[in-house]
């Protein structure tokens, strides 16, 4: 057999074989045949692909909300205050003017909520009061930013973004900080809650210390009064004058007048007060003594003439402690 009859297959008949069609492996694109699954594998695949692309976009959901990087809607029902109040009222003209800016435009600026940390399925606002009783209002659900935060990160957002926006009225930052010194957060809190440095903090808690609530709440947030004006009135106040002012502008024809005319009522009160307190003081010398008695509603003031009997206030003086034994001695009888 010849070499070339190795490299061939032979036929029964002796007749070489046809040779086969030459098949390009490389099918043109878009005319390949379509190659049918004889199993689900591949509907099962697709569908396990869709699951697994959901739950990385929800997972992915839950992080963008952890971090506060999406704005979601949640029902104003499901949301409180925040744990400490900065506000003393929440003005019901600029509160009508907001309800009419969401109406026609939506809610433009997301509040900042976070997780309720007492209350399951609930949340705690940071700050947004306003556009939260807006939404209420309005029966729609509240545009929200949501975070995890802590007590602290909690009212430091709160008083910066209130002080950036909103514009507190003096007397409304410093119950604010009043308020948080209560809860025991430090001064370093406070200020940076309030973006302000050490001696301002100390001015605003010199005021606060010196108007009783009773006096704030008649006067409400007073807005453009600032600290030298609220310095004066508190000057000015005592147990009397305070009762006078809480009551007087607790009155309905009082409550009509808008927080910065309340507050020049009080001022005025405290004024008056104290001139008729002035004005009553009286001096008047004693009788056969060299003495002079200065009176007023608050104290009475011996004067000693030092040139008619020198040394008698030392002698008087020595005496007092028998003289006040001799008092109680007679109050007790």
């Amino acid at each position: 057999m010849s070499r070339k009859n190795l490299l061939e297959i032979s036929s029964p008949n002796g007749e070489r074989p046809e040779p086969a069609p030459h098949r390009d492996s490389r099918p043109l694109a878009g005319l390949a045949p379509t190659v049918r699954s004889g199993s689900p594998v591949g509907g099962i695949t697709k569908t396990l692909g869709n699951i697994t692309e959901k739950m990385e976009r929800a997972t992915d959901l839950e992080r963008q909300l952890a971090q506060g990087q999406t704005i979601v809607e949640i029902d104003p029902a499901l949301v409180d205050a925040s744990f400490v109040a900065d506000r003393l009222e929440i003005d019901p003209v600029e509160l009508a003017q907001l309800v009419e800016q969401i109406r026609e435009h939506g809610q433009q600026v997301p509040v900042l909520l976070r997780p309720h940390p007492e209350a399951k399925s609930r949340y705690q606002v940071a700050y947004g009061h306003r556009r939260l009783a807006a939404t209420r209002m309005l029966g729609i659900k509240v545009r929200a930013v949501i975070r995890e935060l802590t007590d602290e990160q909690l009212v430091v957002s709160q008083g910066q973004e209130n002080s950036a926006r909103t514009n507190l009225s003096f007397i409304e930052r410093a119950l604010f900080a009043a308020r948080l010194e209560e809860r025991g957060f430090g001064r370093d809190v406070i200020m940076a809650s309030l973006g302000v440095d050490k001696a301002a903090l100390s001015k605003m808690m010199s005021v606060i210390s010196q108007v009783p609530m009773a006096v704030l709440t008649a006067i409400g947030a007073a807005p453009d009064v600032g600290r030298r004006r609220w310095a004066e009135l508190a000057e000015r106040l005592t147990p009397s004058i305070c009762e006078t002012i809480a009551t007087e502008l607790s009155a309905d024809n009082w409550r009509a007048l808008s927080s910065p005319e309340r507050f020049q009522r009080a001022l005025e009160i405290a004024q008056n007060k104290e001139q008729r307190t002035v004005s009553a003081a009286s001096n008047a010398e004693i009788p056969g003594l060299p003495v002079t008695l200065k009176t007023s509603a608050k104290s009475a003031t011996f004067v000693f003439n030092n040139k008619a009997a020198p040394g008698f206030d030392r002698f008087v003086q020595e005496r007092l402690s028998q003289l006040f034994a001799e008092y109680q001695q007679q109050q007790g009888a």
